[in-house]
Order: structure tokens, then sequence, then C-alpha cells
């Protein structure tokens, strides 16, 4: 039994001869045998989510096969009656969440097991409008000679990525760690240039769905499982089938949600009447969620008995994610995920230091011959999946193609590729701006890319300003010490405009942000030569050590001075410009990170639900490279993004610092201050640019998202599928007095100083709440800030935007 419009197999269906007790259910790959006793006519298919079918039974023959595909409808679950009393489904269901624990196969001690995963991916749905454009015709035009990759409707089907892989998997409980060993991989798709970073993707580590947590997260977002510890507050449970295994009885429970709207599923689960382990589940979230552009998610998961027969494992999954057209004028897209896992072990744990590396690639991952996947796939490739591939090699070679994979890539990287040279130029949010200062400034950046070379990494920039007609450039060197474990060290050079409050190093890695601050008045300018150089390392798995010297100079465009003698009080001479030479040392612990490794970066998959921490300390040095001042600083920084049950998911950022030496007041901390209209999620967004230093301080970001708690309730707009957020900003800090006594209100050449607010005995505290998820990307925020309305140009409420895209 296959799925009429992807021709993929449909499990746990239901099929039943009409007028007679025989029945039975398809197995997980679609094939079912049904015996019956004559006379019959017809057999009556029926399955969740799809249009119910009756096939007719050949007269007088003993045996038969009957092929059935089912045609995708609406999810609804088929009647079942409540009398009175509890529902009989609710009785079984404490039983299973009671048995979670020795359940979860995550609870085992240690195991391994292989793995082989596929995974397609096609655009569907191609309206008339996208298809008659003369570019799509290409395509379609080569599609259109494999008559087999068609729609339910004879519809153009266009695949653009088909990718194989086998693996070695190993878990481990105390501590709880996972390695995956990617032995071989076969990777074809569309505008693809990193073999080997798509080739750690396609492994198992990122198809796996664990249905005994409490929630599964899935293309970033939450979803309540159906045997969560919350299972009453979010579904509806029915009783719909049970049999007599020879010792107990295994129960078929079908599910829906209470409200539609909320991320949960709908679909059925079978579990074991004895152990109350799962056995076989099918899921389906529909269009009614609160999700952007996706028609339809559906996972199949079946469950095996490892060899010692205690525990249930997932054996085989199937996933497909139905993407639907952003508008009418465009297409949809496909993709299927599959996944089938054997040979358990119930091991001994191995060694922690094993697990280092969560995902591995082995040296010769490409190199197989031509029958190596025929003896290492569980099934043979489907006609469609064989033609698919197949097709891909025929489409990326077009010109067309190649063309809109370039622009793509401009747009998800911010460079554009020349692959004559081997490097990239951009980015090119950066390459023009306008200001005060600098007038138009135009820039051009680049680097290199695997190409060049797979150990060295250059990189460089140039900025000419039309207004202060002044050149600005930099020039970077990094080096690939070792893959295992990640060890990079590198040289940077640059002299360009810096703002004070508002520079690169501030701002961090929030390009668009960085972007638009060279726009506008551009106050408190300054020049800085900055040269550095660094070394970095893994030490072990989820702790990173780096060490970093750097020398600065800072030459103000404003005017600046500070006392060189304090104690002299206002005779002490004044200086306006210096150059400091520190020894930076950093540690960073995140314990559940994965990074994914490829030619030349290494890249975070995220840390999961736990915090990281950041430890830094500065040494500054005297006379050291020219530097001319001694000086600590110190910082501890955390950060974490936790579920926090049913009302959502919380996000905050920590930071605690130090300063124990007498510094002028540039080289204490300022607060990253918000003066556009948009809302950034790492700035303070009713602070002025600059309004703070301190010395010590506490800094405190937070953002809470309720998702659909809310809004999803109240009937008039959940339709709209609005979100949503809270968010909150707290900064609370003092300045020595020593360093107070540095400062003056007037420069060498008895020109007024602007210099800086402090905090007195309360923080600042800014609060909001928000609505996302307008027109599926935009955000509204409405900020209010509660403390030192007083000071100059403040704004005590406002509303910012902010745009990004939106599942």
């Amino acid at each position: 039994m296959t799925d009429a419009t992807t021709g993929d197999p449909i499990p746990f269906a239901n099929l039943a001869v009409k007028a007679s007790l025989s029945g039975t259910t398809t197995n997980f790959d679609g094939y079912y045998r049904l015996a019956y006793t004559p006379p019959a006519d017809s057999i009556l298919i029926t399955y969740i989510g799809y249009e119910s079918r009756s096939k007719a039974i050949a007269p007088d023959l003993p045996e038969q096969t009957i092929d059935i595909q089912l045609t995708p409808g609406s999810l609804q679950l088929r009647e079942v009656k409540i009398f009175a009393g509890e529902n009989p489904a609710y009785t079984i269901l404490r039983k299973i969440i009671s048995s979670k624990k020795q359940n979860n196969p995550e609870n085992l001690n240690a195991y391994e097991y292989e793995s082989y995963n596929k995974i397609q991916i096609d655009i569907d749905n191609l309206s008339d409008k996208f298809r008659n454009r003369k570019s799509v015709r290409k395509l379609t035009h080569i599609v259109d000679q494999y008559d087999q990759v068609k729609g339910e409707n004879g519809e153009t089907v266009i695949p653009i990525f088909i990718s194989e892989s086998v693996s070695n998997v190993y878990f481990r409980n105390n501590p709880k760690k996972k390695k995956e060993v990617i032995s071989k991989t076969k990777v074809s798709g569309v505008g693809l240039t990193d073999g080997s970073f798509v080739s750690q993707l396609i492994g198992s580590s990122f198809q796996q769905y664990n249905f005994y947590n409490n929630w599964l997260n899935i293309l970033e977002k939450d979803f309540v499982s159906p045997v969560s510890e919350s299972w009453k507050l979010y579904y509806e449970y029915y009783l719909a089938d049970s049999s007599f295994n020879g010792k107990t009885y295994d129960y078929q429970i079908d599910f829906e949600p209470r409200q539609e709207q909320d991320l949960v599923f709908t679909g059925s689960f079978w579990v074991d009447g004895s152990t109350f382990a799962l056995t076989q589940m099918d899921a389906s979230i529909s269009k009614k969620a609160n999700l952007n552009f996706i028609e339809k998610i559906k996972i199949q998961q079946s469950y095996e008995l490892t060899e010692d027969e205690k525990s249930r494992v997932p054996s085989k999954t199937r996933v497909l994610i139905d993407v639907d057209e952003p508008t009418k004028k465009t297409a949809g897209m496909l993709l299927k995920f599959y996944s089938s896992n054997s040979g358990f072990k119930i091991s001994a744990a191995r060694d922690v230091k094993f697990y280092d590396t969560a995902v591995e690639l082995k040296e010769d991952y490409a190199e197989y011959d031509s029958t190596f996947w025929q003896k290492n796939r569980p099934e043979t490739l489907s006609l469609n999946e064989q033609l698919s591939f197949q097709l891909v090699d025929s489409l990326k070679v077009l010109p067309v193609v190649k063309t809109y994979s370039e622009i793509l890539n401009v747009l998800v990287n911010g460079y554009k590729r020349i692959a004559k040279w081997n490097i990239d130029i951009g980015p090119y949010l950066y390459l023009y701006a306008y200001n005060a200062v600098e007038g138009h400034r135009f820039r051009l950046g680049f680097k290199t890319d695997p190409g060049f070379s797979r150990k060295w990494i250059f990189s460089g920039y140039g900025a000419y300003g039309t207004r202060d007609q002044a050149f600005k450039y930099g020039a970077g060197l990094d080096y690939i010490v070792d893959r295992k474990p990640w060890t990079m060290a590198g040289i940077a050079y640059s002299r360009d405009l810096e703002r004070l409050g508002v520079s690169a190093e501030t701002i961090g890695p929030n390009t668009i942000f960085g972007a638009f601050s060279r726009y506008g008045a551009f106050r408190r300018p300054y020049w800085q030569e900055d040269i550095s150089a660094y070394f970095k390392r893994e030490i072990i798995k989820g702790l990173t050590g780096s060490v970093q010297i750097r020398h600065r100079d800072f030459r103000p465009l404003f005017p600046f001075a500070y006392k060189t003698n304090p104690a002299a009080g206002n005779e002490s001479p004044l200086k306006s410009t210096f150059d400091i030479t520190e020894i930076n040392l950093e540690a960073r612990l995140a314990g559940k990170e994965t990074f994914l490794q490829n030619d030349n970066e290494r890249i975070s998959m995220g840390n999961g639900n736990a915090p990281a921490f950041t430890l830094r300390y500065t040494l500054g040095t005297r006379n050291f490279l020219g530097g001319d001042f001694t000086y600590n600083k110190v910082s501890l920084n955390i950060r974490q993004s936790f579920r926090a049950g049913v009302i959502g998911r919380t996000f905050y950022n920590l930071t605690l610092g130090y300063i124990p030496t007498t510094l002028p007041y540039p080289l204490l901390y300022t607060p990253l201050g918000n003066e556009s209209f948009f809302y950034v999620d790492n700035a303070y967004n009713l602070m002025r640019y600059f309004e703070f230093i301190s010395d010590r301080y506490i800094a405190l970001r937070m953002e809470h998202n309720f998702e659909g708690l809310v809004l999803n309730r109240i009937p008039a707009i959940r339709k709209l599928k609005l979100r949503m957020l809270a968010t909150g900003r707290v900064f609370y800090g003092s300045v020595s007095n020593a360093n107070l006594a540095l400062t003056t209100t007037l420069d060498e050449s008895g020109k007024e100083i602007q210099t800086f607010s402090r905090l007195k005995n309360r923080p600042y505290v800014e609060l909001g709440y928000g609505i996302d998820n307008f027109f599926k990307s935009g955000r509204i925020d409405f900020i209010h800030r509660l403390t030192y309305l007083g000071n100059p140009d403040v704004t005590p409420f406002a509303v910012k935007i902010s745009f990004r895209f939106n599942l």
C-alpha cells in the first residue's frame, strides 16, 4: 500500500473484508497479508489522514495480489463511542507514563547500532505561473522525460536532492553521550558545494525522534509528545483496538489535539499490554497547527526488541514534511527522511573521550565501488528513487540552475563565490553605507574558500569614505592546526573608523545591526589601528580554551581627554590618545553542544537546553609593545535557551563583570544601546548609544516566547497564528571614584567634553511585550523604559519592528 502523492509505503493502515470479521493492518513497509473465508467481493481500506477506499476481490482465485494507493485527505479520526465512566484509554496512558523511565531507550546504560539513512527533497505543487517561467520550463522539460517521477495527478515533481548514508551509532547514559561515525555517504543535490558538511547532516544524528521525551524538537519548534506527562492538557484519546498476542493484549490508541492550533500531533500509537512500551507510532501535524509554510508533517516509527528482549528501540523511522507554496506564484517542497537501524547491542559504555566528537566522518566516506550500496541498503531503491538520482545529476549542470544556486548562496551566506580564484567576495551588507563622518562609504572584502586551501584561510577588505577621503583596510590569516581536536591559530590587522559604544567588538555577530550602525550621525568616532594574534583549541568535548595577544590604539575625532595624574586634581596634565596591549584568556564550557565540520569551518548546531558558560580574563600590560596601562578585567557570561513546560520557551543571557583598575572611560564596560527603529536581540532597545558605562556590572537579557499558548485559544484571531512574547533587560553597575577622578569636562584645547552617564542606586530596566509572526515574518515589540527617564533625549516608550524567517 502506497501514498498516491509521494509513492511512499503506508504503514499501520487498516484493511477489512466487507461484511465479514476478517481484517489486518499493513506493516511498516506497507505490506499486508489478509486471509478470509469466501464469499467476499471487496476489501475496505481506512487510514487516518487519507480518503477511505474499496478494492474489488477477484472471485475464484485462492491467492491474489492487490496493490492499493490511498489519496491524502483530512486528518480525521474515525467515530469512537464512549460510554459512561472514565475513558478506558486514560488507564492505559497512566501506565505508559509510569513505565516511561524503564521503557525509554535513553535510560539504557549503553548501546550501539548500525544505521542506514535516506533523504529526498522534491519541488512539487508547481503553479501554472511558476511552471511557465522560461527558466523553469528548462527544468520541467528534463523531468517530463521521466514519466514515473510524477505526483498524484500526473503533475511535475522536480527532485533537487537525494542522499544515502551508513553509519555506526554509540550511546552511553552516565554521563549522557552520543557519537555517530559516518562510514559512507552518497549525495546528489542541486547547488551543493560542500559534500563533507552535507554528509554529516544526512546521518542518523539529525533524524532521531524520541516520543518518550515530553517534547520533540522538529524544525526548531517544540511539539508535545502524545505520551508526554502533560498528555491530558493537549490531547483526547480513544481506545481504538486491542488484540491478544498469546500472553496479554496489545492496544491501539488514537489521539487528536484538544486545540488544533497547538504544536501537537494527530494519529495512533500501539503499545505492548504487558510492558506498556511503544511498539508503533504514527503521528501527523496538520496545516492548522501554529506553523508557517508547513502543509503537513508525518512521523512513522516502529520499535523492535533488543537482543536481551527486555527493551524496545526504534528500528525504522519515516518522516515526511510537506512545505506549502509561500505564494500562489511559487512552488512547494516535499522532504522525505527514512532511517533503518539494525544490529542493536546492549553493551558496556565506552570511555568518555570516545564520544568527544559527536559526528565523525571517515576519511574515505565518499570512496566505494558500484556494489557497496546494493549490499548495505536494507531495501532496494524504488524506481522513483533511482530516477531521482539521475535527474538531480542532470539538473545541477544546467546553467539556469547554477545561476539560481549562486543567487541563493549570496542571500544565505552574504558572499559571492568566484570559483575560478577560489575566493568569496562580500559580505554584501557592508558594500555601502552613509554617515556624517565618512559620507558615502564603499567597502569590498574577500575570503578564501576550501578550494584555495584546507589549512590556510586568508581574508581582507578595503573601504573608502568620500567625505573624510580616507582609506580603511584590514586583513587576516587563520590556520587550522588540527581537526581532532579542533585547533586554530591566526593573526589579524585593521585600520578603520570605529564608534564608541557601537564598535564591531560590542555589536558581536549581529551582521545586520553592524551594517546599519554605519549609517547616521556617527557620534563619538575614533580611529583605531588593531593588530592581534590568537590560538584556540578544544581541550575536551564541550570545553574550549583560547589565548589572544592584542595591541590597539585610540585616536578620537571627538572632544576627549583624561587626567594622567588624577592626584593633582585640575592641575593634572591631560591626554586625549592612548595605546593598549592586552592578553585575553577565555574558557568556554558547553557540554551538550554539537559541532559539524566542513573543510574550513566548525559550525555549532546548538547546545540543546543546557547552559553555556564563558569565562574571560584580560591582562593589560604597560610598556609592552607600547601599552600605556596595566589593568585587569574579568567577566563571566551564562546563556541558555530552555523549554519552560507548557508556558513556552525562555532564553536568557547573563553577564557579570569587574574591572578593578583605574582606566579612561573608553576602556570601561559599555552596554550596547539601540537608537534604530528595529528591535535588536543583543541590545538594550531604549538605551542610547554610550549612555552608561561601568567598571563593575550585571547585565541581563531575557525573552520568553509563549508561542500559541494564549492566542491559540481566542477564536477570532487564532487562525492568524500569532505568538505572544515577553522581554526584559536589566543593567546594574557602578563606576569607582578612582575612575571618575580621571574624567575632565574640558579637553586639551579647552573644548567642552561630553562624558557619560553612570548608574546610581538603581538599575536600568526596560520591559516589553510583543506579537510575533505578523504576515509570517514580522514582529512588533512594545517596550517601556522604567528607570533613568530624566536623562537627556530619553524615549520612555517605543514600538520597534523586526523581520525574520519564521516557521
